[in-house]
């Protein structure tokens, strides 16, 4: 029997590209009035409760710049499982980790933070743990003959080294996508050792709905997109795993150019999630992974037509509420003192990958976008404003 190809670390990519949006000045309120994101979400009431102080968010990705002011004092000592490719300074270093790192734990900088990117858990930290390289880094073809347990040793990593979030704002939805052991039993060891893993549900909603890993391992929880009317977006994948929906059309994110831009993608998603769970576990240090799924899913907003609890494949159980999960976790804690873990069932994880179809109609695809190693996770980011005053000059992402 033939094995399928074994993945390497081009296959699982963040690729961004371009999203033609007019570029406009940078000011103390401007980018603010932006994050459509934190007041969809009601982060304002979250954080009477907690910002996340305490809590490290492990960020498998391209990289973070701990040196961008709005995340300066908040990125920990990291590791980087590639090795080659781009370094600072290169245009192709770091833009999607660094987007993504803003989205959970931005803090804005300037006159008491008022300028810059504040994410969902302003007060967390994190664990940059490079993973994968940018889509126009020149040595992605480099990249598809190494490392290939890039994503698995990373989690590893993470977990080892104190994260108490893992959050993959990545995936490979390509056609020769598979199971990988070795991702699937790190995120098992992640799960028992008490640390909730995110990932993108994946962009393929207009090419095909392809399954993503590792957004389908059992346990995860997998993010799909949604506009700022709570609809899901039109590009992100509606499959079985999905568990709960976040913002991620137009999301304001911070890049290593000191330019700040609109991006759209599950990938943003699964940050905002990250961020949710970082502050849960901010606030209940004991709760499981399994909890933290329930929770997350107990506490979605559902359409006003849709039945309370019910689910579907474009956002899960619903869009998340930071606010109404800590309140729901509140009184778990109260009518249980002695946090009794949640066991997992069935219910959360639907039928499993082998039971899901798939589609056999190539014309449905492009030509892949990973150097010829296939799916992608997209955060199509146009400038915005620049720093400074500065039109932000157009850029593939």
């Amino acid at each position: 029997m033939r094995r399928p190809p074994r993945r390497t670390a081009a296959t699982l990519v963040a690729v961004s590209l371009l999203l033609l949006v007019p570029a406009r000045p940078a000011s103390a309120d401007t980018i603010r009035d932006q994050q459509w994101a934190l007041t969809q979400l009601h982060a304002q009431q979250a954080w009477r409760t907690t910002k996340g102080r305490g809590v490290t968010v492990a960020v498998l990705d391209t990289g973070v710049d701990a040196t961008h002011p709005d995340l300066t004092g908040h990125v920990l000592a990291g590791r980087d499982l590639i090795g080659f490719g781009a370094r600072r300074g290169d245009r192709s270093w770091a833009r999607h980790g660094t987007a993504m790192a803003s989205i959970i734990a931005g803090h804005g900088h300037g006159p008491g933070d008022g300028d810059g990117v504040l994410g969902l858990a302003p007060d967390a930290e994190i664990l940059p743990v490079r993973v994968i390289l940018e889509g126009t880094d020149p040595a992605r073809d480099r990249a598809r003959t190494s490392r290939g347990d890039a994503l698995a040793d990373g989690i590893r990593w993470a977990v080892d080294h104190g994260a108490d979030v893992i959050n993959l704002s990545l995936g490979d939805d390509s056609a020769s996508a598979h199971p990988e052991r070795a991702e699937d039993e790190a995120v098992q060891y992640a799960l028992a050792k008490g640390v909730p893993v995110v990932a993108s549900a994946g962009n393929g909603g207009q090419k095909g709905d392809r399954i993503s890993y590792p957004a389908a391992y059992p346990g995860v929880i997998a993010a799909a997109a949604v506009d700022r009317y709570g609809l899901p977006a039109d590009f992100s994948t509606r499959r079985w795993y999905a568990d709960v929906g976040a913002p991620g059309v137009d999301v304001v994110i911070a890049d290593p150019d000191r330019h700040y831009y609109e991006g759209w993608g599950t990938s943003a998603a699964a940050a905002f999630v990250s961020g949710t769970v970082a502050l849960l576990r901010a606030a209940h240090q004991d709760l499981t992974p399994a909890q933290i799924k329930t929770l997350l899913e107990k506490t979605a907003n559902t359409p006003k037509d849709a039945p309370a609890g019910s689910r579907d494949d474009g956002t899960g159980y619903g869009v998340i509420d930071p606010a109404a999960a800590l309140a729901a976790a509140d009184r778990m804690a109260a009518a249980d003192p002695h946090g009794a873990p949640a066991g997992y069932t069935r219910r959360y994880f639907g039928p499993g990958p082998g039971a899901a179809p798939h589609s056999t109609d190539p014309a449905a695809w492009p030509a892949p976008l990973a150097g010829g190693a296939g799916g992608l996770l997209l955060l199509a980011a146009g400038a915005v404003w620049g720093t400074g005053r500065r039109r932000a000059a157009r850029d593939r992402v």
